[in-house]
């Protein structure tokens, strides 16, 4: 089972099993990573599930698709590698990930 690494913006790190076809918001949500509120339930519709994807991995997401883009122009602290969890499924492509969270979402 793919593995991903989230760390809050405070430096604690959680590092945990992460289903394929799950998203990486519906993981962080199931293991009470501090930091990802999800408020709309994964509809890309918020940007409270907001994350900074570490560079490496960023060719192996698929690209950010309209919707998102339009999200992440409402979100604090945008920079290149931001991403929203819940546009991100988990498959074994992706054990190892490891995402950063912003420090407004703590």
């Amino acid at each position: 089972m793919p593995k991903i690494t989230f760390i809050e913006h405070s430096g604690a790190t959680h590092t945990v099993d992460a289903p394929a076809g799950l998203s990486v918001m519906e993981v962080a949500v199931k293991n009470g990573v501090r930091g990802i509120d999800a408020d709309c339930g994964g509809a890309c519709a918020c940007a409270t599930c907001h994350v900074y994807v570490a560079p490496e991995w960023l060719d192996k997401l698929e690209s950010k698709g309209a919707t998102e883009a339009s999200m992440l122009e409402f979100a604090d602290g945008v920079e290149a590698t931001s991403r929203l969890a819940c546009q991100l499924k988990v498959s074994d492509v992706l054990d190892g990930l490891t995402v950063r969270l912003p420090e407004s979402q703590h």
